[in-house]
């Protein structure tokens, strides 16, 4: 087993600390030898789902809090995210119909698939009130 190392934050439910966050995660990626195509891939990944918790789970009440844990193990990277909103079904969750939303140019409900494509694993629970997503990805991939 190698060195383990783990950095948190905490914002508030509101889209003005996307920004904040991308440029967190950004600088931990790089600093611990992503390259920056997979830097781009989580950074995507960690916006989508933050602002699905805003958007979503806490119907943009910026009062809400979202907690964040990076976790850097070997040669990967894990994002966990935790937030007491809404919970939603992340197991039956329809995969979008790609071409039908182009066809109809309709937006949104891309989110979680995306978030999916991005990262090698992505992991979903509810626990007491608390949601909690877990995403990783290996370096290289």
């Amino acid at each position: 087993m190698g060195t383990i190392s783990t950095y948190q934050k905490s914002i508030n439910a509101s889209t003005k600390n996307l920004a904040e966050v991308r440029q967190f995660i950004a600088e931990l990626a790089l600093n611990h030898g992503f390259l920056a195509p997979q830097v781009e891939d989580v950074r995507l990944a960690v916006d989508e789902a933050i602002t699905n918790i805003i958007k979503h789970a806490y119907k943009e009440d910026a009062s809400n809090r979202i907690d964040i844990e990076v976790t850097f193990e070997d040669d990967s990277i894990c994002i966990q995210i935790q937030d007491f909103g809404r919970t939603f079904d992340f197991d039956h969750f329809p995969e979008p119909d790609i071409k039908k939303k182009i066809k109809e140019k309709k937006r949104g409900g891309m989110g979680l698939y995306l978030i999916q494509s991005l990262m090698d694993s992505v992991r979903y629970s509810k626990n007491d009130g608390m949601n909690e997503m877990v995403m990783c990805k290996q370096r290289g991939s």
